[in-house]
């Protein structure tokens, strides 16, 4: 399984009265290091929309473990655990000065522009099944 990881520094609208992240914040990060995984395989979101392809979230979830507040840096780390014939699944790690914050996943379906669900592009399936 080939890990990728990103970090984003909590900015002050991000956390609500309390000073600590709001929860939909994490769902957020979830799809910036997602997104930016697909880019470091070669094949950034939009070249997938180029192709009739979109991958539409079918389920997320997220425990949050620990609170991250304002100004902190958090390590976002995601891998693909499974690749289907129409879906894709995504697994993540965050970190705060390497302790395990929050954990999650989330599942994709790879739909058209009316949203029915079609295959795994042809020219992504080998490289999604390798990164896997």
């Amino acid at each position: 399984m080939k890990k990728f990881s990103t970090t984003v520094r909590v900015r002050y609208q991000e956390t609500d009265a309390m000073g600590v992240v709001y929860y939909a914040n994490y769902l957020v990060w979830f799809e910036i290091v997602r997104t930016e995984y697909l880019r470091s395989l070669g094949f950034p979101y939009k070249e997938i929309e180029s192709r009739g392809a979109y991958l539409m979230v079918a389920e997320a979830h997220c425990e949050y473990l620990a609170p991250a507040r304002y100004d902190d840096v958090i390590e976002i780390q995601t891998w693909i655990s499974s690749v289907k014939n129409c879906s894709l699944a995504f697994e993540y790690n965050l970190f705060l000065e390497k302790k395990l914050i929050s954990k999650g996943r989330t599942n994709h379906v790879f739909v058209n522009r009316d949203g029915k669900p079609v295959k795994v592009p042809a020219d992504l399936r080998p490289l999604l099944t390798s990164a896997a």
